[in-house]
């Protein structure tokens, strides 16, 4: 199968092979060190600010987007929610079953943000800002720079979920202020899922560490407690955490975060070119690098899903709710080349012979 999803993707020869090891015993020196290797990469990559620490959390990023939201914010808080698509909205649930006061700031999909949008809301004593800045279900990329500027005028603690963005767009955690960042094995690290990170600027170490949470395993104090000597609290995806390691020496040897995201960038650009000729058209206003989001003028994407899958052995991404028969996505991250994209191309064409499209 060619893999084409935004996760999980296809890994590297070197991170596959990890995968097929025995897994190790973990509450070693050895393994200690793999961990605290990972946290100095991990924050150099996202390009934290002096004094960030890494959580490494065993389970999907939607875990650790609850994790942030039990740790960081409470019925006293006023939050402010970017809901443009299904991740987003994620973080409204979210708010609601924790009981954290919030507001929506609902965009339609595939929609951008724009700084007069977000500005609507400003000086209204929000104490919190979540946002998926690649909002994954439609593609569409927000301004980091430009939310994190808000979130500075307004004195507002800066939640910034990265799960497909890092590695695949340009993302500074310093310079656009973000308080946290959130991102997950199965992305651009292309890691079998099972490992969600969460970076936290001093502000938000400081935050977790002095505030109670009611749970045993989302509690980040302790999780950061245990990362001062390369452990976990309890027992993590052990080989997932090796094959991370891998993958981010792999980065590192390759020429670091800005290198993989301009190949991010260069595969994505390269299918978009590619398939202009054929009956689609483009959702997002603001496109990421890692995935595009694509409308069929003439059939059901769930449809050609179906046919990808099953006659061409191709994995495209499907959507989910009101979106399922309208959209499709393809991704540009994992294991892939331009030659993929053309064989992926050369299918949809054969589709199209097919009366298919």
């Amino acid at each position: 199968m060619l893999n084409f999803t935004v996760g999980p993707v296809m890994c590297s020869d070197a991170v596959r092979a990890v995968g097929g090891e025995q897994v190790p015993y973990f509450r070693t020196p050895e393994f200690s060190a793999v961990m605290l290797e990972n946290e100095k990469l991990m924050l150099k990559f996202a390009k934290a600010p002096k004094g960030s620490r890494a959580a490494f959390m065993t389970n999907s990023s939607t875990g650790s987007m609850e994790a942030v939201v039990m740790n960081c914010f409470n019925g006293s808080d006023n939050v402010l929610v970017i809901d443009g698509g299904s991740f987003g909205h994620r973080f409204v649930e979210l708010c609601e079953i924790h009981e954290v006061p919030h507001t929506i700031l609902k965009l339609n999909h595939g929609q951008k943000l724009t700084k007069e949008r977000l500005y609507e809301y400003d000086g209204q004593g929000f104490t919190g800002l979540l946002v998926n800045i690649d909002e994954t279900s439609t593609g569409v990329l927000y301004d980091s720079e430009m939310i994190g500027g808000f979130c500075k005028k307004n004195n507002i603690f800066f939640v910034c979920d990265c799960v497909s963005a890092f590695l695949a767009d340009p993302f500074d955690m310093a310079r656009c202020g973000a308080d946290v960042m959130i991102t997950g094995s199965q992305k651009v690290l292309a890691c079998p899922p099972g490992i969600s990170i969460i970076i936290l600027a001093p502000r938000a170490v400081e935050r977790v560490t002095n505030r109670k949470v009611k749970s045993m395993y989302f509690n980040l104090a302790d999780v950061l407690k245990n990362m001062e000597r390369g452990q976990t609290p309890f027992t993590p995806a052990v080989g997932i955490l090796r094959q991370i390691n891998t993958r981010l020496k792999e980065i590192e040897a390759a020429g670091g975060a800005d290198v993989e995201i301009a190949r991010v960038a260069a595969q994505a650009e390269d299918f978009r070119t590619k398939i202009k000729e054929l009956p689609f058209e483009f959702v997002s206003e603001s496109p990421a690098n890692g995935v595009t989001p694509v409308h069929p003028l003439n059939a059901d994407a769930y449809k050609i899903f179906e046919i990808l899958k099953d006659e061409y052995e191709i994995w495209i991404c499907p959507n989910g709710g009101d979106m399922k028969n309208t959209i499709f996505r393809v991704g540009h991250i994992g294991y892939l080349n331009h030659e993929d994209n053309t064989t992926l191309i050369n299918a949809l064409k054969d589709m199209q012979k097919r009366g298919m499209l």
